[in-house]
């Protein structure tokens, strides 16, 4: 069963795109088949339902779907955190 993952920062361009294909290629690594919307935060709750939101800005907002950072992506530091992370998240049925 594909997940939806919804990647997200400010203008839904640089950070979220760098994030995006780290997350795809993790995915395509541990064989899970997945849909990937890539938005501005402002646009996050359009986009659902999904599985899993990856925001590379800070968000306060509870959509009632797992939210993980995804600035690790961006600076490097904790990226093996954030990618199992995102891993224990997608391979819950």
């Amino acid at each position: 069963m594909s997940k939806k993952v919804i990647v997200a920062c400010g203008g839904a361009v640089a950070t979220s795109t760098v994030a995006a294909n780290k997350i795809v290629e993790l995915c395509k690594k541990n064989g899970i088949d997945m849909e990937l919307c890539q938005c501005r935060i402002s646009e996050i709750a359009s986009n659902l339902p999904a599985d899993l939101i990856v925001t590379t800005s800070k968000v306060k907002r509870d959509f009632g779907v797992p939210l993980i950072t995804g600035m690790p992506f961006i600076s490097g530091v904790g990226q093996a955190k954030t990618e199992a992370a995102i891993l224990k998240v997608l391979r819950e049925e």
